[in-house]
């Protein structure tokens, strides 16, 4: 591969090798040849952000009902998982679904996040990425410098461009299934980057990259490293 390959981004950090949005996880990422990583911001009730997948615990317990006291250990502030990353690239992908029973149509996680990110100086290798647009539409309008990106499932790759492209954000997070060559040149020619997930199979990463996409979230950084080469 060239240096244009695509950057590898580690899902919920080098998820396979270590329990998923975890420090250890986050910590291993590079090592195991991620550019950046991706995890999960969610909120707590005393007003915490934490990094957590699932809106409740294996327990049952709802994340938003518990102070972060309460929280087990193995489950990070944002804060503790940002030091994790160390210089990596991070996507905060904020998890505000309107079926999820922490949903908070006044997007005060949004506001928590780009908080964090500010605090830090570090909005450069930063990304914040939402399946909920309004929350996403919100983080653009309090930091417009931040990068931001819009992700989806459900939308076609077109319609899901339009959206982000109307909306001011300068990336596109297609499930891999929607991706489409022609889908990565009309991103591009808008100005908007495309990172896919959740890509693990050799293969598919290979023909991702031949097409142009610009970041492939995986489970197997070492797997992805192996197969598209350093950066």
């Amino acid at each position: 591969m060239t240096t244009n390959r695509p950057l590898i981004i580690a899902h919920r950090g080098a998820s396979v090798a270590h329990p998923e949005n975890t420090v250890v996880a986050f910590a291993a990422a590079g090592a195991m040849g991620a550019d950046a990583v991706e995890l999960d911001a969610r909120r707590t009730a005393d007003g915490a952000v934490v990094v957590h997948h699932d809106d409740t615990l294996p327990d049952g317990r709802v994340i938003v009902g518990l102070a972060r006291a309460e929280l087990p250990d193995s489950v990070p502030t944002l804060a503790d998982a940002l030091d994790a990353c160390g210089g990596l690239i991070v996507n905060i992908e904020i998890k505000n679904g309107p079926d999820d029973a922490d949903f908070d149509p006044s997007e005060s996680v949004a506001e928590a996040v780009v908080a964090e990110v500010a605090a830090r100086a570090t909005g450069a290798r930063t990304v914040v990425s939402c399946f909920h647009r309004p929350t996403i539409d919100r983080v653009r309008a309090l930091a417009p410098d931040l990068v931001t990106a819009y992700l989806h499932l459900h939308l076609d790759g077109a319609t899901a461009l339009a959206e982000a492209v109307a909306h001011g954000h300068r990336l596109l997070h297609p499930w891999y299934g929607w991706v489409t060559e022609e889908l990565v040149v009309a991103a591009h020619v808008a100005g908007v980057g495309v990172n896919t997930w959740t890509v693990d199979d050799p293969e598919l990463m290979v023909r991702l990259a031949s097409i142009g996409v610009d970041g492939i979230v995986t489970n197997v950084p070492d797997v992805a490293l192996q197969v598209l080469g350093p950066r």
